[in-house]
């Protein structure tokens, strides 16, 4: 305005127009293709972990609730909006939250393999499992947000979506998973291995360790073959 018109001229380059209609439609298929992304690994995790796999969908279940409520406290604030990149962030992220599970279940197995009871088991398979999902975590979280510090627009929506799904993977996992896994292994279905328990030794390939009912009663027969033998030999 001071200067008036530089003599200088714009060249068009490439002009593109996305309807609302359109762009509606395609979050409504990224929203789609996530939800049967999520019901593809709760199938996979029924089939392959049975009797776990309850805990393990009930804990996507809470972490997909609490994403929610903190994306939408945190989303104005933020400046986030669910856009495609946020969809594919969330879809990411339930591969980085069942993957969680998969390390601790797996490392659970190798425990009962090994042959010891299922309480046992859950301590120990806990302690070998914990650093490898704070390890996993940690490197997820730092690339989310190396990425939402360095990106601008609609990446940013992805790297938010990943770092809080991330953050939130080790709360329900610390918080919620391994407590529940903890008190589910009192119960006799999963700790004396049943074949629907996802922990049965014989299935798994390992010894089957008995447990406190099936020693007392082991206990008792012996008992009376000894009782028995005694008596013979008065």
């Amino acid at each position: 305005l001071k200067y008036g018109a530089l003599p200088i001229t714009f060249d068009q380059g490439d002009v593109s127009q996305i309807s609302a209609s359109l762009a509606g439609n395609q979050l409504t298929a990224g929203l789609i293709a996530g939800a049967i992304g999520l019901v593809l690994v709760v199938l996979y995790l029924i089939a392959y972990y049975r009797g776990l796999a309850v805990v393990a969908v009930a804990s996507l279940m809470i972490s997909a609730v609490l994403t929610y409520a903190l994306a939408t406290l945190l989303g104005p604030a933020m400046g986030f909006r669910l856009s495609l990149a946020g969809v594919a962030g969330l879809v990411v992220a339930i591969g980085i939250t069942a993957d969680s599970f998969v390390i601790y279940f797996e490392r659970l197995r190798d425990e009962v393999r090994e042959g010891r009871s299922l309480r046992t088991a859950v301590d120990h398979g806990w302690g070998r499992a914990r650093r490898t999902i704070i390890s996993s975590d940690f490197v997820s979280f730092l690339a989310a947000f190396v990425l939402y510090e360095v990106s601008v627009g609609t990446v940013k929506g992805f790297a938010f979506t990943l770092g809080l799904t991330t953050l939130l993977d080790i709360v329900v996992v610390f918080m919620f998973t391994k407590p529940i896994v903890t008190l589910l292994a009192r119960r006799r279905f999963f700790a004396d291995g049943h074949p629907w328990s996802g922990l049965d030794p014989n299935r798994l390939g390992g010894k089957k360790s008995p447990g406190l009912r099936q020693s007392i009663v082991d206990r008792r027969a012996a008992a009376r073959r000894q009782g028995s033998a005694e008596g013979m030999e008065a």
